[in-house]
């Protein structure tokens, strides 16, 4: 266990007793009656769980699932308010955030609250500020679902009226970025020939402005739609960056130098603008292997160039599709120290994308075994209006 993370242990520890040692005094010294009929109409007397040391009290919370911690929180006044202890949820954050496969723009947690140093001072405990358990429950994959927009009863009839009428198009997205590019195995050939994960439903002879309509699958079966793919350069000198592990001149952008606050700034060349402006949202396939990831500030300059609102709507979609080109055995995986992905939370800070308007997510993908790209094209056809 790292040193930093006993130290954040050990502070949330102190705070759970402190709190206890309020709660107990606070019940054995109550002098107004009324009061004192309410909590013992309230809470039974303690339990052999209530009376054990904080530490193991602790331990156990840790064990729990954010359900089953919410279950226990139910239970009594005194676990209410230990399982909403403000520290303890910012341990789980920090413990767990890097698990979790996938984050979006609603579920995103805010990062710079974490960034403050715990002390565990009086105050701190009093006063901690910021609703981490909110946070949480919003990230969590398992609990993120009640957090976005209920459907209204009356779209269950309108979205069944729609899928008798027979749409002539269907949703198009440009798919870009180094992960295409810079992992061993490619992630576009393997959506060519992998059918049982997305079936190919032909390559429509359409073009815009020179450039091919790319591929069109199927989405289980039932939803078409295009996928567009933009390369940085042709596939001699891509092949050979990529053996070389070096970058390559993205002729898809023009540098026109530097902003005013010094960061890169691009815009698409005309080609790719034709393209940006005929889309329904954005795939950006970005390379989520350690220490092979591009730079952050070019890599967030130039998904910003192409989902411009000059070129387009800015509720468009951004599915980020954070790549590796292969999973690592559990064995491996489970005894190394090291991550063998950037998880898709230091992702999204990465690229910046808490700071765009439109709607966006990260979603974890295996390029070998396409694993996490059907739940990102889901994601991706919802934001676009089908309903699936």
């Amino acid at each position: 266990m790292s040193g930093k993370s006993q130290s954040d242990e050990s502070v949330v520890i102190r705070s759970l007793r402190h709190f206890r040692e309020k709660y107990f005094n606070a019940r054995k010294n109550v002098s107004d009656q009324a009061h004192a009929a309410e909590v013992t109409s309230e809470d039974a007397p303690p339990c052999f769980l209530d009376c054990l040391p904080v530490d193991l009290q602790f331990l156990i919370m840790t064990l729990l699932s954010p359900v089953d911690l919410c279950r226990l929180g139910a239970t009594s006044s005194y676990w209410r308010a230990m399982v909403r202890d403000p520290l303890l949820w910012r341990y789980f954050l920090v413990r767990d955030m890097p698990k979790w496969p996938s984050i979006n723009h609603v579920t995103m947690p805010r990062l710079e609250a974490l960034h403050t140093p715990l002390c565990g001072g009086e105050k701190e405990m009093e006063e901690p500020g910021h609703d981490f358990m909110t946070d949480y429950l919003k990230g969590y994959p398992a609990c993120r679902q009640q957090w976005f927009p209920q459907r209204p009863p009356y779209s269950v009839v309108t979205s069944f009226l729609q899928s008798l009428v027979p749409t002539a198009t269907e949703p198009r997205y440009a798919m870009f970025g180094p992960g295409m590019e810079q992992l061993d195995v490619s992630m576009v050939t393997k959506l060519m020939h992998t059918p049982d994960v997305l079936l190919v439903a032909g390559i429509p002879q359409r073009q815009i402005n020179g450039i091919g309509s790319g591929i069109s699958y199927v989405y289980k079966n039932q939803h078409k739609f295009n996928i567009l793919t933009l390369y940085s350069t042709n596939r001699a000198e891509r092949e050979r960056a990529r053996m070389e592990q070096q970058s390559v001149s993205n002729k898809l952008f023009i540098q026109e130098g530097r902003d005013q606050s010094g960061h890169p700034h691009f815009s698409p060349t005309p080609q790719v603008q034709e393209v940006c402006q005929a889309v329904d949202g954005f795939i950006y396939v970005a390379n989520a292997e350690p220490g092979r990831g591009d730079d952050g500030e070019v890599e967030w300059a130039q998904i910003q160039a192409l989902v411009d609102p000059a070129l387009g709507s800015s509720s468009r979609p951004l599915l980020v599709l954070s790549c590796v080109s292969r999973e690592e055995p559990d064995q491996i995986r489970t005894t190394s120290s090291n991550s063998t992905r950037t998880p898709c939370v230091d992702m999204a800070q990465r690229l910046c994308l808490p700071m765009l308007p439109n709607p966006w997510m990260v979603q974890d993908t295996v390029a070998e075994s396409l694993s996490g790209v059907l739940d990102g094209i889901s994601w991706l056809l919802g934001c676009s209006g089908l309903r699936l």
